[in-house]
């Protein structure tokens, strides 16, 4: 009998179970790419040098703050299998340290991103577009600290199964940076008007606020058992070190995982006609981003719940709750592809509007042709990704997703895509490839991983 099978009932518990964890930190995922969002379409309203400003600052800022998220992460499975163990203080432990580390990784991106100007100017950057950017980023920065310190509250939210706490304080974010975007842009209500730089005051404001707000829900109800604020005088060097070697391969796999997407994007800028190619390539990415934060949020409710099987010492679990959430994570992107591969057109419309340019729509709807198969091997993987987190088993997927993504995918790519004359989809078909490649190593990783035996010596 397999692991999805064990008798019916323990599987239909797993998947209500499972669901109740993703649906909110799913929506959690899309509300922080939203913020984002209204960022851009708010700023387009003040022209093409600051909507080039704010697209070069936040672009820098936020593949900082990915890897750094990335490292934090840790915190989620180490709460899980402490809350699995029946070991609060462990637990709590471990979102301290968060804590600890989120100053540790902060402190010096925050200074360094005050040189933003001269950094950006360094790589060849537009001076005037350099300055504004150095302008919002140096307002923006303020809120580094405090992101990373709501991403360590988040993994105790979620490592204990409360990620609905996150989920109304993200919500209430999204709507006040909004309104703040608004008033400190154009300087309503009586605000100062600064433009650009007040988005990246917004941002700051919102997001220290939305730590704030977190904290105090941690201090309440039956999170509040944590104590997480006691003890907090000083860091555990041997508990903020586990937490780091946990964390670190999560950051750089993360920054593995962007990296490649953006090189990918530079490979596109270099083929012939590559304006057309370019608009093509961003209709298909940002669409298969979207869909990624479904997978991307099941994989994490997976990490939660592997993790706390895996603390009560419970192979099966473990391994059910993995195999569920990979099952989840595949089964919707296989709608998703059936969209990108059936309706490309409405697809399109979303980010072309009715009448894109005849050779942008015809080439984007063959790339979502070749998404729909890039995505059914990218929900598996990054579902399956979340169930090896929840092991603690982290460095071993991060070797797996350099060579799938990098050695895989890249190479394929450019060599379809610029070597053999592919263009763009030989490009993307080298992508599937190495996510592919992916998804099968980190499930057979898992598959070894949730053996009996493997499991009690992990």
């Amino acid at each position: 009998m397999s692991a999805l099978s064990p008798g019916g009932p323990a599987l239909g518990v797993e998947v209500r179970a499972t669901l109740a964890l993703a649906v909110p930190i799913v929506l959690v995922q899309l509300a922080q790419m939203s913020m984002g969002f209204v960022d851009v379409v708010m700023v387009g309203r003040l022209g093409t040098e600051a909507l080039a400003a704010i697209v070069l600052g936040s672009t820098t800022y936020f593949t900082l703050a990915l890897i750094c998220v990335g490292v934090l992460v840790a915190v989620q499975p180490t709460v899980a299998q402490a809350v699995g163990a029946g070991d609060t203080e462990a637990a709590a432990r471990g979102a301290r340290q968060g804590l600890w580390l989120a100053l540790i990784l902060g402190v010096p991106l925050t200074v360094g991103l005050g040189f933003s100007e001269d950094l950006l100017l360094a790589t060849g950057q537009a001076p005037d577009t350099a300055a504004l950017a150095g302008d919002y980023l140096d307002a923006m920065r303020w809120g580094f600290v405090p992101n990373l310190w709501f991403t360590a509250l988040r993994g105790l939210c979620e490592g204990d199964a409360r990620p609905r706490p996150v989920l109304a304080v993200t919500l209430v974010g999204v709507a006040a940076n909004a309104v703040l975007n608004y008033g400190l842009m154009f300087g309503a209500w009586g605000l100062p008007e600064l433009g650009v730089v007040g988005t990246g005051w917004s941002s700051a404001i919102t997001t220290t606020l939305m730590f704030v707000a977190l904290a105090a829900i941690v201090r309440t109800g039956a999170l509040a058992r944590f104590r997480v604020f006691v003890g907090l005088r000083r860091p555990d060097p041997e508990a903020l070190g586990a937490l780091f070697r946990l964390g670190w391969p999560i950051g750089v796999g993360f920054g593995l995982e962007s990296g490649i997407f953006a090189a990918a994007t530079l490979l596109v800028g270099r083929l012939p006609n590559y304006e057309v190619a370019l608009a093509a390539h961003q209709i298909a990415l940002n669409a298969a981003s979207v869909a990624f934060m479904v997978p991307l949020g099941i994989g994490m409710a997976g990490a939660i719940r592997v993790g706390q099987a895996a603390g009560k010492g419970d192979p099966d679990g473990a391994r059910r709750a993995g195999w569920t959430a990979t099952a989840l994570g595949a089964a919707f992107m296989t709608c998703s592809a059936l969209l990108f591969w059936l309706k490309p057109e409405a697809v399109i419309w979303i980010y072309a509007g009715r009448a894109p340019q005849p050779e942008v729509a015809a080439l984007a709807a063959g790339l979502l042709g070749v998404a729909a198969v890039f995505q059914l091997f990218d929900g598996v993987q990054a579902s399956v990704a979340g169930a090896l987190r929840g092991l603690k088993d982290t460095r071993v997927p991060m070797l797996i997703a350099a060579f799938s993504y990098w050695g895989v995918g890249l190479t394929v790519g450019g060599t379809l895509g610029l070597g053999m004359g592919l263009g763009a989809p030989g490009l993307w078909w080298g992508l599937t490839l190495g996510l592919a490649t992916a998804a099968v190593g980190l499930s057979a990783r898992f598959a070894r991983r949730t053996r009996r035996a493997a499991l009690r010596s992990a």
